[in-house]
């Protein structure tokens, strides 16, 4: 696979960034993807959801006194606008010209997980994500302090339920195990006195915040430091110890490069992270750069939102509906805003189980056959009562080869595009499906090489990157 082409599917959701990568060069590139601008306009399908903390107790008792019907439209409009949510994201994915933020988004998403399911608040999910994507590639310890004090974290670590005296450990817990340091270095008295410094962090119209009445401001010790800590605090302390760089080091390694990377590797970029005092952009600079001279393709499976959006690249499929997309993450457990748990996705070997490899070949078989969910069908998915039939509607497909090749030579090129490795077993299987009297010009060549492009699809190696 050539480099531009394993990098464009690294840093983003596609090979569409290939010629750019080789244009400018790496560097330039993440410094026009660290540049790009990104949308803040506010979305027209969160105009109508509660967004303060009286909106949302006017909803809960409008739903105490309607009639089920109300009711039922009520969370209808909710579900939709769940799902626009959730499309709106993707089409930033599929549209940005440089996609790293929202690869960053993405990881930061599956780091500091608060999901639509338990906060239920669309607005709160909202102002979460638009955290992530203004400190994409900000400071990782002035990250932590924002969302620690985000309503969708409260709300989702049970903080509403965290009062002097009564004590939830959820969001202290989460901050040292899952956040920041890891396993091993804290102790429990940390989780239990973080739990005080929290006490009374409750939902706000701008954020969360404290509640006199219900906080705690007695003096806590917090990793061997007395006084009256606050939220801030916390993090401030946590990101003194000595242990603070390496979880989100191998984290980001995991993200973008290996599945399991080398422990030197995450010490060795952890260490350079305290250096650039938690700094992302420089962190990520030195990690890509260093990393893009190394012959390391194929370290690392390829989670559903490349697989998809590479596919749809591939096929220069330009009548996307987002709900597809969103159909099929679902199907492969990667549906967004809905992690299993706090922990995020395991990534990983959990992206190529049996049923999720089956579920990618049909899904390659689908499109590459010029068939597509119907749209029809895909605007049931916001609505739970309505089951979703297998309908399919007839979409334009083709693929990028050279014309002027002959059957070898197009087997080079797609090889050099998808796959980091091809074995003679392959090779003969490509020859036997473009074979020697293949004729480039002719009016169905497009199909004979979509049909290459499904039968690399289905390999094991392109599924690795």
């Amino acid at each position: 696979m050539k480099k531009s082409s394993l990098w464009s599917l690294r840093l983003g959701f596609s090979g569409k960034q290939a010629s750019t990568i080789e244009k400018l060069g790496l560097e330039k590139f993440l410094k026009h993807s660290y540049d790009s601008k990104f949308d803040t306009e506010f979305p027209a399908f969160l105009q109508d959801q509660p967004k303060t903390a009286l909106e949302l107790k006017q909803i809960r008792e409008l739903l105490k006194t309607s009639d089920p019907e109300t009711k039922k439209e009520i969370q209808k409009k909710e579900n939709q606008a769940t799902a626009a949510l959730k499309k709106w994201w993707i089409a930033k994915m599929r549209n940005n010209e440089f996609p790293l933020r929202e690869n960053m988004v993405c990881f930061w998403h599956n780091h500091f997980v608060s999901t639509s399911q338990k906060v239920k608040i669309n607005y709160w999910i909202y102002q979460h994500n638009m955290i992530l994507r203004e400190n994409a590639f900000g400071n990782f310890k002035d990250l932590t302090k924002q969302i620690l004090k985000s309503n969708a974290m409260v709300r989702y670590l049970d903080n509403g339920d965290n009062k002097k005296g009564k004590i939830n450990e959820n969001l202290s817990r989460e901050l040292l195990e899952l956040f920041t340091i890891g396993i091993g270095n804290y102790t429990e008295e940390d989780i239990k006195n973080g739990a005080k410094a929290l006490a009374g962090l409750n939902i706000g119209d701008d954020g969360a915040v404290y509640r006199k009445n219900i906080e705690d401001n007695s003096d806590k010790t917090y990793f061997g430091k007395t006084g009256n800590w606050k939220a801030d605090d916390l993090v401030d302390i946590i990101f003194e110890q000595k242990n603070i760089p390496y979880l989100i080091t191998r984290k980001i390694l995991e993200w973008f490069i290996y599945d399991n990377p080398p422990e030197n590797l995450v010490v060795y970029y952890g260490d350079y992270f305290r250096k650039v005092k938690f700094e992302i952009e420089p962190l990520l600079t030195k990690i890509f750069t260093e990393e893009f001279k190394k012959e390391n393709s194929g370290n690392k499976i390829k989670n559903p939102l490349v697989y998809i959006l590479q596919l749809i690249d591939e096929l220069h499929i330009t009548d996307v509906d987002d709900a597809m997309v969103l159909f099929f993450l679902k199907q492969q457990g990667m549906d967004l805003y809905n992690q299993l748990n706090v922990k995020g996705w395991d990534g990983g070997n959990s992206w190529l189980t049996s049923q999720i490899y089956l579920q990618r070949n049909n899904t390659s078989d689908l499109l590459c056959s010029g068939r597509s969910i119907t749209k029809r069908i895909l605007n049931t998915m916001s609505n739970a009562d309505e089951k979703p039939k297998a309908e399919f509607e007839k979409i334009e497909i083709k693929i990028d080869f050279d014309s002027d090749g002959n059957n070898k030579t197009i087997i080079a090129e797609l090889s050099n595009r998808l796959l980091f490795t091809v074995n003679d077993s392959m090779q003969k299987d490509m020859e036997n499906l473009i074979k020697y009297d293949f004729d480039p010009k002719d009016v169905n060549a497009n199909f004979a090489v979509i049909r290459l492009f499904n039968y690399i699809t289905k390999l094991p190696e392109y599924q690795l990157i």
